[in-house]
């Protein structure tokens, strides 16, 4: 069922290496009981690990850890290289209820905007994936 997280040689994330990402053959143990797919591995194993981190530390929001779905949106601004994290309970871009955000005055992402699906399996915990895995 899981495995570890082993360190590799670090890729540069692109929009064409997560598109790989259609499902997943194993899941990685996180921390704070997040389960990761293969495409949120690769995040964490390519220099995203800090993203991964702030959505296991909104485990201690309670919003956030009752939520069934949780849907995080990383937005960055390339020029000023600063970003935004929101996570919504997914009820679509207009009524989505905000259930955590947080600014980084700082970060060397690449892409403009990432998303994030976290989901609550019975038999796992909450598993972190991209869009394309779910």
């Amino acid at each position: 069922m899981s495995a570890t997280l082993a360190a590799t040689q670090s890729e540069t994330i692109t929009g064409a290496a997560l598109a790989q990402f259609i499902g997943t053959t194993r899941y990685y143990r996180y921390t704070m009981g997040l389960i990761l797919t293969d495409g949120a591995a690769y995040l964490a194993r390519n220099g995203a690990a800090w993203l991964l981190d702030i959505v296991a530390s909104a485990r201690l929001v309670p919003a956030v850890r009752r939520a069934e779905f949780e849907c995080w949106t990383l937005r960055v601004d390339l020029t000023k290289q600063c970003a935004e994290v929101v996570c919504t309970d997914g009820n679509g871009e207009r009524e989505a209820n905000i259930l955590y955000r947080q600014h980084l005055d700082y970060t060397d992402f690449p892409l403009a905007e990432l998303k994030l699906y976290v989901v609550a399996d019975s038999d796992l915990g909450k598993v972190v994936m991209l869009t394309s895995e779910y």
